[in-house]
């Protein structure tokens, strides 16, 4: 049964995550492969492991007892894959993708040297659109993919990373919190209808009964870079604002050091999270796992 570490490995992440359904999101199988892995090992070892609760999962003495020694198993597997590393240390460049937002404001250059440090091997950077990134990712021609929006696809992991938020921003000081009605005021900056902060926001602004169409827009632009770039550039009105709708990373220096003014919708929070994608079949690639543990525990 040991030798089985497939099995194992979901009943490790199946207890980290105090969940059947987190488990199979993150190990990338369906729900009742995970439900039947672990009813595999009950019936090997003759004993329930797991107990499911309302807030989660409970595991059992038995279940407790595994645990300790799967994790004794798990160390020595993660031992012997550096030293594998080591071995292996081929020359090799890791290609790395992300969206606009993710690619311009969220993974600086500091973080994809901590990377190389990570893999020993070089990596590189690709910016694009987050359906580009995907199909780039299913093409193999990019390793890992950080994306804004989870355009799920069967062949892909898809890992929750970091949450965003979308906020009002403007060159000019406004109101912490605006009124539904203020916004007719402001002039627009808008993406364009097929980006997915777009549509984001197209569902705000239908429960409140607008549309961007209605405002007074100014130009619809393709990136986070040129909404921030037109902003910055566009004459200051204290009356009539230009304004336009951001995540908050790509204008937390700006913000910080008082050059952009950020503000919220009453009655609404804008939350969205960031992803992390690769290819099922990079789903034991020691480069890979690496790169995508080390984003995953902030230190990027």
């Amino acid at each position: 049964m040991l030798r089985d570490f497939v099995k194992m490995e979901t009943f490790l992440t199946t207890v980290r995550e105090r969940s059947f359904s987190k488990a199979s999101a993150k190990l990338g199988i369906s729900q009742p492969a995970v439900t039947q892995q672990i009813k595999f090992i009950e019936k090997y070892l003759g004993a329930t492991i797991v107990e499911r609760k309302k807030n989660g999962i409970k595991l059992t003495a038995e279940g407790e007892e595994l645990y300790k020694i799967v994790t004794r198993l798990e160390k020595a597997i993660q031992g012997a894959e550096k030293d594998l590393m080591k071995i292996i240390n081929k020359e090799m460049t890791f290609h790395l993708g992300a969206s606009f937002t993710i690619g311009n404001y969220v993974v600086p250059g500091e973080c994809l040297n901590l990377l190389k440090d990570v893999i020993h091997n070089d990596v590189t950077l690709s910016v694009d659109l987050s359906q580009n990134i995907i199909n780039q990712v299913k093409d193999k021609k990019i390793d890992v993919g950080l994306i804004e929006s989870p355009i799920m696809d069967n062949d892909l992991i898809y890992r929750k990373w970091l949450q965003d938020e979308l906020v009002l921003v403007s060159n000019v000081p406004i109101s912490k919190v605006v009124q539904t009605e203020d916004l007719d005021h402001f002039q627009w900056i808008c993406r364009e209808e097929s980006s997915h902060t777009r549509q984001m926001v197209a569902e705000v602004f239908d429960d409140l009964g607008v549309s961007c169409k209605n405002f007074k827009v100014l130009t619809e632009v393709s990136n986070t870079t040129a909404v921030l770039q037109g902003i910055k550039r566009s004459k200051k009105d204290t009356i009539n604002p230009v304004v336009s709708i951001i995540s908050k990373h790509a204008i937390a220096d700006e913000v910080k050091n008082g050059t952009l003014f950020q503000s919220r919708i009453r009655g609404y929070q804008m939350l969205r999270n960031f992803y992390i994608i690769y290819s099922k079949e990079n789903k034991r690639n020691a480069y890979v796992e690496k790169i995508v543990d080390f984003i995953l525990d902030e230190q990027c």
